[in-house]
C-alpha cells in the first residue's frame, strides 16, 4: 500500500484539492493543526466547497474517510491560513 503525507495551508476564499481521484479504495487521516478555537477546516467532495456548503474539522480533531475509486476531497479555512495534515493509504492492487 503506497502511503503519502502532506500538509496543506489553505485559504479562506479558494478551494485547494487535498486528496486526489485515484482508481482505487484508500483511506485518509485528516488532522487541523491549528488548536485555536472557532478556526475551521471545511472539506467536501469538489472545489465548490465552502464555509455554508460542508461540514468542518474542529481545531485539533482528526476525522477518518474510506474513499471509494474516483472520489476526492477539497478544502477551505475559517479563518485564512489554517494547516490541514492529510495522511493517504492507497491500496496498490
Amino acid at each position: 500500500m503506497p502511503l503519502t503525507s502532506a500538509q496543506f495551508t489553505l485559504s479562506d476564499t479558494v478551494a485547494t484539492q487535498i486528496v486526489p481521484p485515484d482508481n482505487m479504495p484508500h483511506n485518509v487521516v485528516l488532522h487541523n493543526h491549528t488548536k485555536s478555537s472557532n478556526e475551521y477546516i471545511h472539506i467536501g467532495p469538489d472545489s465548490s466547497v465552502g464555509t455554508a456548503n460542508s461540514i468542518h474539522i474542529d481545531p485539533g480533531q482528526t476525522i477518518y474517510i474510506n474513499m471509494n475509486p474516483g472520489d476526492e476531497l477539497w478544502a477551505i479555512s475559517d479563518p485564512d491560513g489554517l494547516v490541514v495534515g492529510v495522511l493517504d493509504s492507497r491500496r496498490a492492487d
